[in-house]
């Protein structure tokens, strides 16, 4: 068992009581205003993929990357979500997108645009991006999976989510669009 998950209930409600963040909350509260049910797990601070391990396993779901990227000038800016155990390879994703060199965007941007700290980086966080400064980027392996897992903009729960309610419903509030890529994580001999 992951020393990280101490509670391995799930909940469908928005938590009571204090102590909660104001950006956790704040998910919770629009997604129950749009409807949108999800499965919700309490854990420990997890600030990683592989800290995740047995959250997946509980919530009955794939747990997916998410990259938060920008080009070299720091104009344009990118949140990949992408199966977990795939491996990114940025050229790859460079060439489909026509971005030349890709690289993990520096924090104050994340904190500027979606109310994310490193670690807790989620498709959520485009609730706050009002200024659209974020492009969507989904790889078809995520497009076709019946759930979507991420974390409620903090890295203490993990939310299963229906991916269609993604689609359909979050991202047309936030007023994003996304962008399907298919993304192999193998070397290109390049």
């Amino acid at each position: 068992m992951n020393p990280l998950i101490h509670d391995t209930n799930l909940y469908d409600d928005i938590p009571q009581g204090q102590g909660r963040p104001h950006r956790e909350m704040a998910v919770y509260r629009l997604l129950a205003e749009l409807g949108i049910p999800y499965k919700r797990m309490d854990h420990e601070p997890m600030a990683t993929l592989e800290a995740c391990k047995g959250v997946d396993t509980i919530l009955g779901i794939h747990m997916c990357k998410n990259l938060f990227l920008c080009n070299a000038q720091k104009t344009k800016f990118y949140l990949l979500l992408m199966p977990g155990e795939k491996k990114f390879k940025t050229r790859e994703l460079s060439a489909q997108i026509g971005s030349a060199r890709l690289s993990f965007a520096p924090e104050e941007f994340m904190e500027e645009y979606l109310h994310i700290s490193p670690g807790a980086v989620s498709v959520m966080g485009l609730m706050n991006d009002t200024g659209k400064h974020v492009n969507l980027l989904i790889d078809g392996e995520v497009l076709e999976e019946e759930f979507l897992g991420c974390h409620p903009c903090v890295n203490t729960a993990s939310l299963k989510i229906r991916t269609a309610d993604i689609v359909e419903k979050f991202l047309p509030f936030t007023g994003h669009t996304y962008r399907a890529v298919h993304l192999t994580g193998e070397n290109d001999g390049g």
